[in-house]
């Protein structure tokens, strides 16, 4: 009798063993979300001096007051909700700038997002205003859809769109009007 009762209560824990055995799962996305709402950042960064590099060699520098890294959603990116300076370094080491009030990088993409009162400002004393402009780092491309505004020297442009290489030696502006000085 013992020895049936005892064979009763064995197989009564190995039958709950291999139940939760296999009840398991792998749910640690799951546990990383713990106390993470969905639409908040998972983390919040002061004074960001983010640096972009290839080859050794510095190609740019993103500047801002505030981050917020939403690295736990499914396309991670990071917010710049009070604006950035991102620096571009060409391969002579010479920068333009551009400044933005609001800014996305999207990490999955390598894209920045740039939005409202977009400035770049080249090393070759050029300007172009216009109110949202990508950079693209894979690519090296800066190019935006918006209306645009370029000043050089001697020249006040306005036009719909602008493509341009990372060094700003080549660019293309569609739909030009305004000032145009051209030299013989």
């Amino acid at each position: 009798m013992n020895l049936k009762k005892s064979n009763i209560i064995l197989n009564t824990v190995t039958a709950l063993v291999v139940t939760v055995f296999f009840s398991c799962k792998n749910n640690f996305k799951d546990v990383q979300q713990v106390g993470v709402l969905q639409n908040e950042p998972i983390g919040v960064a002061d004074t960001i001096n983010l640096k972009y590099t290839d080859s050794f060699q510095l190609r740019a520098n993103l500047l801002s007051p505030k981050m917020l890294d939403y690295s736990n959603r499914d396309f991670a990116f990071s917010e710049f909700p009070k604006g950035v300076e991102l620096i571009i370094y060409d391969s002579d080491g010479n920068k333009s700038k551009i400044f933005a009030d609001y800014a996305i990088v999207y990490s999955e993409t390598d894209l920045v997002d740039l939005r409202g009162n977009v400035i770049l400002a080249t090393h070759k004393k050029d300007s172009l205003f216009t109110e949202q402009m990508y950079f693209d780092q894979t690519k090296e491309w800066v190019f935006t859809n918006e209306n645009v505004r370029l000043r050089s020297e001697g020249t006040d442009i306005n036009g719909i769109g602008f493509d341009s290489d990372r060094d700003f030696e080549e660019y293309e502006m569609l739909a030009m009007q305004g000032d145009i000085e051209v030299n013989n």
